[in-house]
């Protein structure tokens, strides 16, 4: 299935180094194929043990003998790139700061989903609610539902005279 590799000491620190040292579970397997294979694993062995497959560990061997201990490393981050231009970003905190009133809304606190819908009115790129909320939280905003009272809505006075004497009729048997 291929030769297997030979390391020098050095080699072999230096993997272990990366391996300890790397947040990425893709750099930890492939420092471990490089090393298995040093100790003389075949590639289905590696393979099996690391729960991956056979043309992952020939393919990890081959970067590593082609570009050493650098090749190791992924190259683009996966998954597709972030819609979520800087404008966008800029858009979103000013909206996020400013009452949806004072932007002509009928309603004075934003939720997950009027945000999404004003921020898809503005700039043109619409998320989903769910996304949008991981996009808040990724720049520092968290996200709660609204409590909804009638605090400054109704006649303070008669309420309180409403609660006392709701408390008295509590206590009568």
């Amino acid at each position: 299935m291929g030769r297997g590799i030979r390391l020098t000491e050095e080699q072999r620190d230096e993997l272990d180094r990366l391996r300890f040292r790397t947040p990425s579970a893709c750099v930890f397997r492939n420092c471990l194929i490089v090393l298995m294979s040093d100790a003389g694993e075949t590639i289905p062995a590696i393979a099996r043990r690391l729960g991956t497959a056979t043309a992952t560990v020939v393919r990890v061997r081959r970067l590593y003998r082609q570009g050493g201990i650098e090749a190791l490393q992924p190259v683009k981050p996966p998954g597709r790139p972030c819609r979520a231009t800087p404008a966008f970003v800029a858009r979103m905190k000013e909206a996020v700061r400013t009452n949806p009133r004072d932007l002509g809304y009928g309603f004075s606190t934003w939720s997950s989903a009027r945000l999404a819908a004003h921020l898809a009115k503005v700039t043109g790129i619409r998320y989903s609610v769910d996304q949008l909320r991981r996009l808040l939280h990724r720049h520092g905003f968290s996200v709660h539902r609204p409590k909804h009272t009638l605090k400054g809505k109704r006649d303070e006075a008669a309420y309180e005279k409403a609660k006392k004497q709701l408390a008295v009729l509590k206590k009568t048997p």
